[in-house]
Order: C-alpha cells, then sequence, then structure tokens
C-alpha cells in the first residue's frame, strides 16, 4: 500500500512537470554537452524571452554513477537561493528522460565586458560590479554555501546593470569540521594556494581569492595569473606575491601536494596596478592573502575604504549603458556558462 501511494505520487508529480513544457516555445537551439541542450525560448505565460537547460536524466542506474549529480546538486541549490545578486531559477518541467532547467535570458557577463576593447570601465564600474559581486558571494557564505567555481563568465549581467553569480554545480555546503571536499575545482586562473596544493578541508577562503583575481582581471583587463598548469599556476602567483614564508602561511608545509619553491621576492602591487590607490592596493592585498584564514571575508572586504571614497561606485544604470557597446548591441546572448557534462558551453 505505501509502495502504490508513492507510484501515485510520482506519476502524479511527473504529469505536472510535463504540463509545464507547454507553457514554453522553443526560439532557438544555442548548444549541446553531453548531458544537456540549452534552448532560447518563450514563456507564453509571462510574455518574455528565456533559457531553457534540458538535462539528460537518464536511468537510476546512471544516476547511481553519479552522472547527474552535478546537475541535480545545481537544482537543489537554486531552489533553496534567493537573492538579487545570484541568478534565480525560474522553473523545473520534466519530458520523459529529462528535465529541464529555466532561466532568465541574460544580456551577457563580466567576461565578455573584460575583453570587449569597446567598453570603457571605469573604476566606479569597477567598484559597483565588486560590490554586487561580494554581496552575492556574502549570501552564499551567511547561507553555509562555497561556489567554488567564480569566475568572469559566471557572473551574469542583466538589461538592468544587475550582477547574478551563476553556475552552481561545483557548489558545495560547507562547516561540517570533518567534511572532505576534493580540490579539483575552480577554474584553474581562479584557484587559491591551498588548493592548488591539495587542500581537502577549506572554507570561504577559495571564493574569495577568486573575487579577488576578478578583481584584478577588470583592472587589468587580462587575467592576473593565467597559469598553464598547476605548478606553473603557482609559480605565476608565487612571481607576484613573493614566495610564501611560514610567517605568511603557518600550516602551508602540511598540506598533501606542498612543493617547495624557489625564493622568489615577487612584485609591489603597485608596479602592476600603478594608476592605483592604497585603498585600492589594500583590498587587493587582502583578498589575495596566501593564507585562507588572513584573507578577508566577504564582509571585510564589503567594509573595505575602497568603496566609501572617491569615486563613489557607480548605479545599476551606468553599467546597463556598457551593454549598449557596439560589441554588445545586437549580439545580447544568454551568457550562463552551463555545466553540461564534461563540456562548457557558453551561450
Amino acid at each position: 500500500l505505501r509502495s502504490a501511494f508513492y507510484i501515485i505520487c510520482e506519476s502524479f508529480a511527473l504529469f505536472f512537470l510535463m504540463e509545464k513544457k507547454k507553457r514554453y516555445e522553443k526560439i532557438q537551439h544555442l548548444g549541446e554537452g553531453q548531458f544537456a541542450n540549452v534552448y532560447k525560448a518563450k514563456d507564453l505565460t509571462e510574455n518574455k524571452i528565456v533559457a531553457i537547460k534540458k538535462i539528460k536524466v537518464g536511468s537510476r542506474g546512471e544516476a547511481k554513477d553519479g552522472i547527474n549529480r552535478t546537475a541535480l546538486r545545481e537544482i537543489k541549490l537554486l531552489t533553496e537561493l534567493s537573492h538579487p545578486n545570484i541568478v534565480p531559477l525560474l522553473d523545473i518541467f520534466g519530458h520523459h528522460s529529462s528535465i529541464s532547467l529555466v532561466f532568465d535570458y541574460m544580456a551577457t557577463d563580466l567576461e565578455r565586458i573584460i575583453k570587449d576593447t569597446n567598453v570603457l570601465l571605469l573604476p566606479y564600474h569597477v567598484k559597483n560590479v565588486m560590490i554586487q559581486t561580494l554581496k552575492g558571494v556574502q549570501y552564499l557564505h551567511a547561507n553555509w554555501i562555497l561556489h567554488r567555481d567564480l569566475k568572469p563568465s559566471n557572473l551574469l549581467v542583466n538589461d538592468e546593470g544587475v550582477v547574478k553569480l551563476a553556475d552552481f554545480g561545483l557548489a558545495r555546503p560547507f562547516g561540517s569540521p570533518n567534511r572532505i571536499y576534493t580540490s579539483q575545482v575552480v577554474t584553474r586562473w581562479y584557484r587559491c594556494p591551498e588548493l592548488l596544493f591539495g587542500a581537502k578541508y577549506y572554507g570561504v577562503g577559495v571564493d574569495m581569492w577568486a573575487v579577488g583575481c576578478i578583481f584584478a582581471e577588470m583592472l587589468l583587463r587580462a587575467p592576473l595569473f593565467p597559469g598553464e598548469s598547476d605548478l606553473d599556476q603557482l609559480r605565476r602567483i608565487a612571481d607576484v606575491l613573493g614566495t610564501p614564508t611560514e610567517e605568511d602561511w603557518e600550516h602551508m608545509r602540511n598540506l598533501p601536494d606542498f612543493v617547495s619553491m624557489n625564493p622568489n621576492p615577487g612584485i609591489p602591487l603597485q608596479q602592476i596596478f600603478i594608476t592605483a590607490d592604497n585603498d585600492l592596493l589594500m583590498l587587493l592585498s587582502s583578498l589575495l592573502k596566501y593564507d585562507p584564514l588572513k584573507r578577508y571575508d566577504s564582509e571585510q572586504a564589503l567594509q573595505s575604504d575602497y568603496f566609501s571614497k572617491k569615486p563613489y561606485p557607480c548605479a545599476n544604470a551606468e553599467i546597463v549603458q556598457l551593454l549598449q557597446q557596439p560589441l554588445l548591441t545586437g549580439k545580447k546572448r544568454h551568457c550562463e556558462n552551463v555545466t553540461t557534462g564534461g563540456k562548457r558551453l557558453r551561450l
């Protein structure tokens, strides 16, 4: 009797999800990966354009093998999150052996803005984007969630100039003292030293280091640490910040993959960011501390003097103007960096 009850409930839920499919009209196929397809579509009820990520769920056996764990984890987290700077999951519907996630169709992402040479990214723009990013990160960390894949392409920007954190396929709850995590997270250029040294226990510092790298990239219009391998990544970090000492990072030698590096004095950040003032350099250096325990968290970063002094952060309306530059106008697209199982699609 109990089994029959669950079968009835499951059938009803499946019917309900399949009926939702009729609400959306596909316009264009945007990309395909091993486990998902992404479409531009129209929401016939709300009369607006959306992006639909159609995930191939497969059999129960496949799910047990973990093929869809990333997608299922993303669904679970997104249904629990609600913040202006987090990409919202608008809807979910099912059809046979697939489940579809509905997202806002976003104008662009930070990576495209940084790379677009026609876009004049001014200091007050940078402050605005940083504040919005930090508020999104602060919300995640306050709810005991690590994003673990922050990078410019995962910071979406909508037509109102709102920055939204996206792609939660690698996100995890944190806080349990005995929980072991993989170190193979975060795109290499934004990966913190403790992950490069194979740390299995870590916290908010992994996201804050990535925010520091994003901050530097907006200022330079190029990645600060574009490593070609994990070892090269460590070398590039040391070339800028200098080789860490025991005073810099007390417990680094205890990490599983720690390797000694040749002494390197590094380069003062002032010589790289030649127009930066002391408040900017203080914030950047505090985000890029070797020791994660000494690294700024999101609250400390938001309270930095950098944001309270001129030039003040611009309004979101001025971010909108960045989206109206020649290379962006007419080419707006949903830019979620969608994880599709072994392949990433930029849409």
